[in-house]
């Protein structure tokens, strides 16, 4: 095994409160493909930047190898005092590096190298910042969202280059099949401290379900164990006719262990705000174009909208994603042709730029548009701190200014606006952005499970794959098509599909080699058995959870172990087997229910 270059060890940083890491470790050795996973405000950026010698931790040791180069990308790069951007680029080389591979790497990320710093777009001050970092070819690549802001065209080229890199990664994304490609190993920062897998992100989601699962039985373990501690003290033979000093140390020990423990972060309770049903018919445009001045965006573009389709708008920066998605929604009126928008309309739309936060405004008056202390969800009066739970921010959060958060919380906040305000239209421009792994996932089920109607503009693969019914991507002067199904599916219907996009690559990476021999013909319905399995299930899940909570109910009565030890111990395995019952039918109810969908076509 290959000495380190760069090792992190007992890492522990804290701005006041909770410390933010705790113990933190990170080795990186030559050819490491590391990927730094963890929920937004975790400390990922800020075990980045230690590793880059940018912040100082509080404690623990930091080697670096004498001779390693490492190269750090910001979210934010500052290119103040250049006068364009090769000079940028080029500032970044060493005496010993090659000219030619900043020329290299401006041209494959779009660049000229003449743009000037202050004129730059989003996606294009990545690209620069990128060429940047890249061009030294350093021993250590720390990559902070190196996705953000770029087209999908860029991503993929980005992709193919750094698997050809001899330089050791560590990457912060939250672009799930970027992180599949590009990692070999996972490294997940949880609560301050770290653990590491050494396999790729592929792999990592079921890692971190059997460590939670793991370390919840543990606690539940611990705090039966101070149940009988407690009752040994209080009526133990012992206990009576002598303190047991030793013991009772133990059971304080045990106590203070069980108090300190920090649970996993929660989970967001992410829905949307619903509105009355749209007409069936939501937009119509017909031959609808668009020019700016010789450009032509958009093309002689027709489609038609139902009430309950999700689009997704792909195609390269500068393509007319949003002109589009603008024209559509009646926010633009086109130069020739027409947009019919149906009856009864609620539209909620999430901007790209995020330009309605003011950095002086506190979470609680954002959400609530300075209109006191509660706000309207789904016909509900809600107080706005309950609420921002629902999203993962602490009551104390409510006072915090918005230029305190980091970009995915400041994402986060951002849906929980959007989402509050009643819609049956949402309009999603790049939604995904800053947003960490869990918050995306529930995003996505957000998403596929709208009763509306969703035009999302999005550069995730994964992501549109999960969630969209149809596809409108550019084919060229102002040309735009629609494609049935998701990203992979379009691609395969352009004929230039690659193979780690024909497939969920999740079910890729769990195929089996027997499950690449030929199969019998999949049935074309469900047999009478399915069908009731499927009809039944509910109800029999919806009563099984009754049961549970009632039990959860007996044992939460500090008196029910000193009545009857017995009885008290029946009633934790009756739990126990009712919680592996549930477990079981909602396994079994998800993949009748996945069947059906995938035979009603």
């Amino acid at each position: 095994m290959a000495p380190p270059l760069l090792t992190l060890d007992g890492i522990v940083l804290t701005f006041g409160g909770t410390p933010l890491l705790d113990g933190a470790e990170l080795s990186v050795s030559a050819g490491d493909r590391i990927a730094l996973v963890g929920r937004n405000g975790s400390g990922k950026s800020t075990l980045l930047k230690i590793a880059a010698g940018m912040i100082e931790p509080q404690d623990g040791t930091i080697f670096r190898q004498p001779t390693a180069t490492i190269r750090y990308l910001p979210q934010s790069p500052d290119m103040d005092g250049f006068a364009d951007i090769r000079s940028y680029v080029e500032a970044g080389l060493g005496p010993a590096d090659d000219p030619y591979r900043a020329t290299y790497l401006l041209e494959h990320l779009g660049l000229t190298g003449e743009e000037k710093p202050e004129t730059l777009s989003g996606g294009e001050a990545r690209r620069a910042a990128l060429a940047r970092v890249m061009a030294p070819e350093p021993d250590i690549l720390l990559l902070d969202e190196p996705t953000n802001h770029l087209d999908l065209s860029v991503i993929e080229w980005l992709e193919d280059e750094l698997v050809r890199s001899s330089s050791a990664l560590v990457v912060i994304s939250h672009d799930r099949r970027f992180l599949e490609r590009v990692s070999r190993n996972t490294v997940w920062l949880d609560r301050g401290l770290t653990r590491r897998l050494d396999k790729g992100f592929s792999h990592f989601e079921e890692w971190r379900d059997t460590i939670l699962d793991e370390e919840e039985r543990e606690q539940h373990k611990l705090g039966r164990q101070i149940v009988r501690e407690e009752h040994w003290l209080r009526y133990g033979v012992t206990a009576r006719r002598k303190r047991n000093m030793r013991r009772l140390g133990e059971l304080q020990d045990m106590r203070q262990k069980f108090r300190s423990h920090r649970g996993a972060e929660g989970v967001a309770a992410m829905a949307a705000s619903d509105a009355a049903d749209s007409g069936k018919l939501v937009i119509e445009a017909k031959s609808i174009s668009k020019s700016f001045g010789d450009l032509a965006v958009v093309r002689d573009f027709s489609t038609r909208i139902q009430r309950g389709n999700r689009i997704g708008l792909v195609g390269p920066n500068g393509a007319g994603k949003t002109t589009l998605l603008k024209m559509l929604t009646g926010e633009l009126a086109p130069d020739t042709g027409s947009v019919r928008l149906g009856v009864n309309l609620e539209i909620a739309t999430l901007d790209q730029k995020r330009a309605a936060v003011d950095p002086d405004e506190t979470l609680a008056h954002f959400l609530t548009d300075g209109r006191g202390e509660t706000l309207l969800v789904n016909g509900e009066e809600r107080h706005v701190v309950a609420y921002m739970k629902d999203f993962l921010f602490k009551p104390e959060a409510a006072r915090t200014p918005v230029r305190e958060l980091s970009g995915g919380e400041r994402a986060r906040l951002i849906l929980a606006r959007v989402l509050s305000r009643p819609a049956n239209l949402l309009v999603l421009d790049e939604p995904t952005n800053d947003l960490d792994m869990e918050t995306l996932e529930l995003l996505q089920e957000l998403v596929a499970g709208f009763p509306g109607t969703i035009l999302l503009v999005s550069h995730d693969r994964d992501f549109l794959d999960r969630t969209v019914t149809s596809v409108i991507a550019p084919d060229g002067n102002g040309r735009w098509t629609e494609y049935a199904g998701g990203y992979s599916d379009m691609l395969i219907q352009r004929g230039n599909a690659k193979l780690d996009e024909q497939k969920d690559v999740r079910a890729r990476n769990a195929l089996k080699p027997e499950a690449a021999k030929p199969k019998a013909a999949p049935p074309k319905k469900l047999s009478y058995k399915q069908k009731f399995a499927l009809e039944s299930l509910p109800g029999r899940i919806d009563a099984a959870t009754a049961t549970i909570a009632n039990l959860e109910n007996q044992i939460a009565d500090p008196s029910f172990y000193d009545r009857n030890p017995a009885s008290f111990a029946k009633t934790v395995a009756a739990l126990e087997r009712e919680r592996q019952s549930l477990a079981a039918m909602e396994e079994e109810w998800l993949e009748l229910e996945m069947l059906r969908e995938e035979l009603d076509g």
